[in-house]
């Protein structure tokens, strides 16, 4: 039985600014993702916020949401086999410079900070994520 599953991605504001949005879709749709919902969005702080609430007790927690809000965003609900997973292994390691090759932080991420994209961690948190940005 297959496993299909969704999971949101956000490409960020560091990689929207390069006019990354077509070349970073276009690696999804190459590794088997469909698209099934995406929309360019500008967030408040205070929506950044309340989405990265899980790390609000980290030190990261302020920069991370300023710069979430710092300009357009690209959301979108990506869907295929185990696609948590497989999303999470073609974004790479969170600082760009522990990144496989071939991944997505590798080639477009800038840091630890402006790493270009951003991937569900679980199951439970897509459907939270995807339901905070696309409330039907």
């Amino acid at each position: 039985m297959s496993n299909i599953e969704q999971t949101l991605s956000i490409i960020k504001p560091d990689a929207v600014e390069r006019n990354l949005e077509n070349e970073i879709k276009q690696v999804f749709k190459e590794k088997g993702f469909q698209i099934i919902k995406a929309k360019k969005i500008k967030i408040e702080k205070s929506e950044a916020e309340s989405f990265y609430k899980v790390h609000e007790t980290k030190p990261f927690y302020n920069d991370l949401c300023a710069y979430l809000s710092s300009g357009p965003i690209i959301v979108m609900v990506l869907e295929k086999e185990n696609a948590v997973l497989g999303n999470r292994e073609l974004m790479g390691a969170t600082n760009p410079k522990d990144a496989e090759d071939g991944t997505i932080r590798k080639k477009y991420g800038i840091s630890i900070d402006k790493n270009s994209v951003h991937g569900s961690d679980s199951i439970e948190n897509a459907k939270i994520e995807i339901n905070f940005f696309f409330k039907d």
